[in-house]
């Protein structure tokens, strides 16, 4: 019977679609990209049967774990402490705007009820349920977006063949029809949208697993333009945006810069901008990782992000038992305290007229200027001209107005002391 849904699925596909030359987004996808970059936070989770051995979600590549002996380990996914109202109001308490979970990683497990494969979470695993669309109805009742990252690679389909530069340890053929996994790939993507509500975007990954193959990009993003036209697409290349394209992603890194060795080749676009990054080093469900990063940089880390004109989208691995680590939820719990006092500041801004610089970065919004001062040198700044007067020069924290002077040379403002915050400084320029 999945053979026959995968079938029709294919040919609806084939038919619905036409050559798209040159894309052209529609007004909704226009709104959409605005809305995206109002939002500015997100969060990203990274949870599959891989959290069972808690290695990452790269265990099956790293420990070389074949096909068949992988198998085994959806026995033992049986997340009953998953809650998805838990989860969503998490984010929510955090400050976060939307959602971004893996509907399918490398190791190809699809975590929502797929008619064309058993290899799902529904189908092999004792817990049974579609975790997907309980989040999708959760995101929905709490006014959350939800985007779903999913993974171009696939270690266990033996249609992904010609091999890449990963999973070659997983025991599959030495052949294959690679066109019949892209037309898999697609299929499962229509699934996504249509089956679980409106959906914010789509995360692609693995491309740079075979950076020359014909992936056949323009037909996947024209399928899902046209199940879901807001629907963002980005795609984790490392590359310049491809056509059809909605946001550019920047992997460990803020855009531009290439201090990780993720994004080499990356060149900096014209689209809306999203970093990415863990809490503690990994992505998936790590039990040894205790490397948890501090609340004052990722905050710092969301603040600089905002500056540089992008989103910030901050992961969390869950337990295999569907739970959020405490270390994880305490952090959030005080990021979302700090974003609702200062979340002003960075909702709905773009990048200010100053560039970054070493002492912080700027935020715009109307007619405000928030300079966020996240390593001052001392309390005095120049800030360089912009082509602006400004009007008043005010502290945030305190609301209380800031002697200052603009001259040829810039603005020069002088912070109290006392007043200087070890987390972020806030001066608001009104112009």
């Amino acid at each position: 019977m999945k053979k026959i849904i995968f079938a029709f699925l294919i040919f609806c596909i084939q038919l619905s679609l036409n050559a798209q030359s040159q894309y052209v987004p529609s007004p909704e996808n226009l709104k959409a990209r605005e809305w995206f970059q109002d939002a500015k936070f997100g969060m990203f989770i990274h949870w599959g049967v891989y959290s069972v051995l808690g290695d990452g979600e790269w265990v099956m590549n790293n420990q070389r774990i074949d096909k068949q002996t992988y198998q085994k380990l959806p026995a033992f996914f049986n997340p009953i402490g998953y809650d998805p109202k838990e989860w969503v109001s998490l984010a929510k308490a955090a400050g976060m705007k939307y959602i971004t979970i893996t509907s399918k990683h490398h190791d190809g497990f699809a975590m929502w009820d797929s008619k064309l494969t058993d290899w799902d979470i529904v189908d092999r695993t004792p817990y049974g349920k579609d975790i997907i669309k309980m989040l999708a109805e959760e995101c929905s009742k709490q006014g959350i977006r939800l985007f779903f990252y999913h993974s171009h690679l696939d270690w266990f389909q033996e249609n992904y063949f010609p091999r890449g530069n990963t999973g070659q340890t997983a025991g599959r053929p030495d052949s294959g029809d690679w066109y019949r996994y892209l037309d898999y790939m697609d299929g499962q993507l229509a699934e996504l949208l249509t089956n679980y509500g409106e959906i914010g975007g789509i995360w692609f990954d693995g491309h740079w697993d075979k950076k020359d193959a014909d992936w056949r990009l323009e037909k996947t993003y024209s399928l899902i333009h046209s199940l879901q036209p807001a629907c963002l697409i980005g795609n984790n290349h490392h590359l310049a945006p491809f056509d059809g394209e909605d946001f550019q992603m920047f992997e460990k890194d803020l855009p531009g810069q290439k201090t990780t060795g993720f994004n080499p080749e990356q060149k900096v676009g014209e689209l809306p901008f999203e970093t990415c990054e863990t809490m503690n080093n990994s992505w998936g469900f790590n039990l040894q990782d205790k490397n948890y990063k501090s609340t004052k940089s990722l905050i710092q880390y969301l603040v600089k992000a905002a500056g540089f004109n992008s989103n910030f989208l901050l992961n969390v691995g869950p337990m295999p038992n569907g739970k959020i680590q405490p270390e994880f939820v305490a952090t959030l719990r005080e990021m979302g305290a700090w974003m609702d006092k200062y979340g002003e500041t960075v909702y709905g801004t773009r990048g200010g007229p100053v560039t970054p610089r070493s002492w912080g970065v700027t935020t715009r919004k109307g007619n405000k200027v928030y300079v966020h001062l996240l390593n001052p040198e001392d309390n005095n700044l120049l800030l360089p001209d912009f082509g602006k007067k400004v009007k008043n020069v005010i502290l945030y924290q305190t609301g209380s107005k800031l002697k200052f002077k603009q001259d040829a040379f810039g603005i020069s403002i002088s912070v109290p002391a006392e007043n200087i915050d070890d987390t972020d400084t806030i001066i608001v320029l009104e112009i």
